[in-house]
């Protein structure tokens, strides 16, 4: 087995594990409580999650992307696993989870999709809120001995799928 492998099976590990996984959802429950204070507009346009059209792409940290995969794959690791990286494969403009104009993984979707919005008024504060809510995400690798890496999210979607 190599290194790529047994880090996201310890990712996956850490994911499945409750203490960790209440940590990161206390982290983005924070993130959330900010987001709702501040009310920015969303037009579930799925613009954001279409990265080549928009113009950017999304980072996560490898817990993140083991965190959703987890939690995505209850419906079975096999149709997580064969969906990811077929997409992934396919090499999407979008993110895999984009099902028409909506997020499939909502409520179970990394931080860089929790704090970017469309709306331009969002942009003064976003940047302050990611920052803060990525120290906090780092300390919590650093805490539970989680190996740290911050990646494009297909790319890291992939790495773990093919450890599930």
């Amino acid at each position: 087995m190599n290194d790529t492998h047994d880090t996201a099976r310890q990712w996956i590990a850490h994911a499945r594990d409750a203490g960790v996984s209440a940590r990161l959802e206390a982290i983005y429950a924070g993130v959330a409580r900010e987001i709702e204070a501040r009310a920015p507009a969303c037009w579930a346009s799925g613009r954001c999650c279409n990265f080549d059209k928009a113009g950017h792409l999304l980072y996560v940290t490898g817990l993140e992307a083991a965190y959703t995969l987890v939690r995505h794959a209850k419906g079975g690791v096999e149709a997580a696993r064969s969906g990811v990286v077929t997409l992934t494969q396919a090499k999407r403009a979008d993110c895999p989870f984009l099902i028409g104009n909506t997020c499939g993984v909502h409520t179970i979707k990394p931080l860089g999709c929790r704090v970017y919005f469309c709306d331009r008024s969002a942009r003064v504060w976003q940047e302050d809120l990611t920052e803060r809510a990525m120290r906090e995400i780092r300390g919590l690798h650093d805490e539970a001995g989680i190996e740290y890496a911050y990646a494009e999210w297909r790319t890291l979607l992939a790495m773990v799928a093919a450890a599930l």
